[in-house]
């Protein structure tokens, strides 16, 4: 075994997390339509979906474990000589286990995706609800509910309806996914900051890490489509 091909094992690794966020991103916007059919927010069904988002965080746990676990044993050894390279193997294998050992349930549920599992069900519940008592409301001014929604979905950047929304955590903007990663990552090579590009909003420096997926939004936007006719 080679620090070359640890490396390599653990960049395949990390690239399956990038699998796992998907996963987790695709679990609940599958709850968000079962919240959306069935008007509720405990259902059986979303149990299921509940504990398959949760194995998808120890999955990310245990993957990020390994990780430190590897990078903690190979840093021991490099310097030392070759022949120490042959208790690589179990020395990470016993890291691991005393990581995993320390992983809770409570750990799991911290995962920033359970936490918008939950959060967006439970939010997409108050809305359906809310809906509801609208639409039973005879005075609603129809043309003014369709302007202010289709407002909401602007993306301040690209002045086009979002397709992926994305929530900046400190200032409470939203952009499309795409859009604003590029321009973040234009303005970073150019050594600048990235600006939220919200009028009047004194946010400064935009980073990718203030920007979580909103499948809420996206519910939302998706429905207004189709209300709409739009494809």
């Amino acid at each position: 075994m080679s620090l070359s091909s640890v490396q390599s094992t653990l960049s395949t690794l990390k690239s399956c997390q990038t699998d796992i966020g998907a996963c987790m991103d695709m679990v609940s916007d599958v709850a968000l339509g079962i919240v959306e059919a069935q008007g509720m927010d405990n259902s059986p069904a979303l149990k299921k979906l509940e504990e398959m988002i949760m194995e998808c965080s120890r999955l990310d746990r245990e993957i990020n474990c390994f990780v430190e676990s590897v990078d903690e044993m190979t840093a021991q050894v490099r310097n030392e000589p070759p022949e120490a390279m042959v208790h690589l193997r179990n020395s990470v294998k016993e890291r691991f286990t005393e990581l995993m050992a320390g992983v809770t349930d409570a750990d799991l549920q911290r995962h920033s995706k359970v936490v918008a599992f939950k959060d967006s069900v439970r939010k997409y519940a108050m809305q359906a609800g809310q809906t509801a008592a609208e639409n039973e409301e005879e005075e609603l001014d129809e043309d003014i509910a369709v302007t202010q929604s289709q407002t909401n979905f602007i993306c301040p950047l690209t002045q086009v309806e979002m397709v992926n929304p994305v929530k900046n955590k400190k200032c409470n903007h939203y952009y499309d996914r795409e859009a604003v990663f590029e321009m973040i990552r234009a303005r970073h090579r150019n050594k600048k900051k990235f600006r939220c590009p919200k009028v009047g909003c004194g946010n400064t420096d935009v980073q990718e890490s203030d920007l979580e997926l909103d499948l809420v939004m996206k519910r939302m936007i998706q429905n207004h489509k189709r209300q709409t006719g739009k494809t």
